[in-house]
């Protein structure tokens, strides 16, 4: 069984919202982590980034970690 997307975000950036609505609208599966609410999940997206501290980042069974949408992120 293929692990969904982990998608990393935080509330009141755009680009994590581009993110979701285009995994939405893909009707892909995914789970989304405020990292701001989930300290868990902000360790977890540090690991996957190696320290980077911008979101969205999208972390996909097989793929490189996607860090920022469309080449633009938020700082967290």
């Amino acid at each position: 069984m293929v692990k969904p997307i982990e998608l990393y975000t935080t509330a009141g950036c755009p680009y994590s919202e581009a993110a979701r609505e285009d995994l939405e609208w893909r009707g892909v599966d995914f789970v989304e982590y405020d990292v701001e609410k989930d300290l868990e999940a902000w360790g977890r997206m540090l690991e996957l980034t190696g320290g980077t501290r911008t979101v969205p980042v999208i972390s996909e069974e097989g793929k490189p970690v996607q860090i920022g949408w469309m080449g633009r992120g938020c700082a967290v």
